[in-house]
Order: C-alpha cells, then sequence, then structure tokens
C-alpha cells in the first residue's frame, strides 16, 4: 500500500438491519457515536456507509446522516427480503478495496457469517478488517475471521437490584475494547451471559467482584517467552492474544489497562517486567538479566520508604504504570 502517512484510513460498512434485529437495540435509539470514537483512536473514518430496506428504519436516518453516513437503500427483491442489502455491501467493499489502496482498514458492521468470505478476501489483500456488533447475534465463524472484534450493547444498564437484561433495550453503545467471546461466541449471551448479569446485579452493575487472568493470556506469555532471546514488548503480547481471540478484552476479565493483566501476572509468577531506558519490557521469571541500566518494575517499590518521602510514593506507584499500554499504540 502506498499510504502517505502512519494514520490509517478506515472504511465503515453498516449492515443495518442485522444491527437492530432481534438484538435489543432499536432503530429510534441506535447511536453510532461511541463506535466512531473508537474508530477515531485508530485512524481517519474516510468513508461510512449503511445499507438496508430504509423504508423499514426510517426513525435512524437522520441519526445516521447526522454522522455522515451515506444511506444505501435496498428494497427487498424477494419474497423473504433477504441478502439484497448484504450482497450490495460486499460488492461496494470489494470495489472500494480494489479501486482505493490507501484505505487499509475495512469494518464490517454486521454479526452476519455470510461476510467470512469478505473478510477472507479483504485480509488476503492486505486489509485489516475490524468486526462491529453486538454479542448475542454474532456468529463465531465471523469474530474468528476478522482481525479484530469490537462489540456493542445497549447503552442503558440494570438499576442496581434489578435482575437479568432490564433495561437493555436503550441505545447501542460500544463494549470497551474488544469484548470477551471466551470462545463461546453467540453462546455468550446464554449461561455464561446469565451468570454475568446475575453477578452484575449482586454487585449494583459492576461486572467483576475480583480481577481473573485469562487462561489466554497465560499460555501466550508463555510461549513467548519460551522462544525469546531476550526481553518482549508488551505490545507483541497484546497483539498476539488478540491474534488468536480477536475479541479479546481485558477490562471484560476486570483490568482496566493491559499493564495491569501483566502486572497479576507478575504477581503470579508468570514472568518479570523491567525497564530499559524509558520503555518497558517483559522477560522470564527466572530470566538472568546481568547488569547495566536494565532495572525491573518492583526495585521503586522496595526503595522508595527510603529513597522517598510520603509525598512521593503515589508518585513512584504511578510511574510503574508509565510504559506505554499496547491499546494506545498507533497500530492495530
Amino acid at each position: 500500500m502506498n499510504g502517505r502517512t502512519n494514520e490509517h484510513r478506515i472504511a465503515l460498512f453498516l449492515d443495518f438491519e442485522n444491527l437492530v434485529t432481534n438484538t435489543g437495540i432499536s432503530a429510534s435509539n441506535f447511536d453510532l457515536q461511541p463506535s466512531l470514537d473508537r474508530l477515531l483512536e485508530k485512524g481517519k473514518v474516510v468513508f461510512r456507509r449503511a445499507y438496508c430496506d430504509w423504508s423499514r428504519f426510517s426513525d435512524a436516518k437522520i441519526g445516521l446522516h447526522r454522522f455522515g453516513v451515506e444511506l444505501i437503500d435496498v428494497p427487498p427483491s424477494t419474497r423473504a427480503g433477504k441478502n439484497g442489502a448484504d450482497m450490495r455491501l460486499v460488492i461496494d467493499a470489494l470495489e472500494l478495496c480494489y479501486a482505493r489502496e490507501s484505505i487499509d482498514t475495512f469494518v464490517i458492521a454486521s454479526g452476519d457469517s455470510d461476510f467470512c468470505p469478505l473478510a477472507y478476501k479483504l485480509r488476503e489483500n492486505g486489509r485489516t478488517v475490524i468486526g462491529l456488533a453486538v454479542k448475542e447475534s454474532t456468529s463465531p465463524l465471523f469474530v474468528n475471521a476478522c482481525d479484530e472484534f469490537i462489540y456493542l450493547r445497549t447503552r442503558q444498564r440494570p438499576e442496581k437490584g434489578e435482575k437479568g437484561d432490564k433495561g437493555r433495550h436503550g441505545g447501542a453503545s460500544e463494549e470497551a475494547g474488544h469484548g470477551k467471546r471466551g470462545r463461546h461466541g453467540r453462546d455468550a449471551g446464554g449461561k455464561g451471559g446469565k451468570a454475568e448479569a446475575d453477578k452484575q446485579a449482586a454487585s449494583g452493575g459492576k461486572a467483576h467482584a475480583k480481577s481473573d487472568v485469562p487462561q489466554i493470556a497465560r499460555e501466550v506469555v508463555q510461549n513467548l517467552l519460551a522462544r525469546a532471546t531476550g526481553p518482549v514488548n508488551p505490545s507483541l503480547i497484546k497483539e498476539t492474544i488478540v491474534r488468536k481471540e480477536p475479541d479479546f478484552d481485558e477490562s471484560e476479565y476486570g483490568f482496566a489497562t493491559f499493564a495491569k493483566l501483566l502486572a497479576a501476572l507478575e504477581q503470579e509468577g508468570v514472568l518479570r517486567r523491567i525497564q530499559q531506558g524509558r520503555q518497558w519490557y517483559v522477560v522470564g521469571a527466572d530470566a538472568d538479566l546481568g547488569h547495566g541500566d536494565t532495572k525491573e518494575a518492583k526495585e521503586p517499590k522496595e526503595s522508595k520508604g527510603k529513597k522517598h518521602g510520603k509525598g512521593r510514593v503515589e508518585e513512584v506507584e504511578e510511574e510503574l504504570e508509565s510504559y506505554p499500554d499496547p491499546d494506545e499504540d498507533d497500530g492495530l
């Protein structure tokens, strides 16, 4: 690709009917802003189109126009009225892929597995594919076909003391990061989803009472460190996890940042965090670091009582979390 800058140029395609049919999100309450905010963190959204029979979803027109989305009206061409919008979306996406080499990222807003071939072809042509849909109506096949997956959820949360999914039928918002599929995809809204809802109801809406390190993160760290010949960048760890599980999101396990997840693994004795210059890295728990300008993340905590006053403690602890979080990297 011949992009002139490092900024990602993004094309957004919405299979609108899929996003508002049996998902808990209505056409009148559909809110694109949270999703756009997430995408704008990655780059510039230069192409925005939404496909459906707009005579059925006229309530959404004003809101989508406000975000500069071009509405492609696809009247039903069959008695069932199915697949017309899907085929038009696929054709336009492939045409854009071949005609606009500068666009390097394609966002397919749908949970339909019919878009798997499109995702494969776009990736084959060197494009990054991001999926965007509601978790309970998303096919795990489509999740695995994407490089990354962002889940939508209803904006309105259950009030304290309410059970189940009451109040879920508000506007759409984006789940932080990618969401946790746990390799269950659509089934995540079943037994596991009910258990999570019960936990939220019991804790007043908080998803986790404690932070649990996901097994996928533990496995990736152990495998990378076993093959590494030197310190490993945390960004590589996060990218590897996302390649294995595109909708991985550390916040679903109770960690505000990926750095905090690595800190939990360090407490388990799986790894050690060290600093080389201004950059933080990860090494094996029993790695022989030798000497030089390398220092462990624990050292400032151990020495802060001797070298710093009480007012310095919080500043030192803040410095320990100062290495770049993979989520803030320029790349996807």
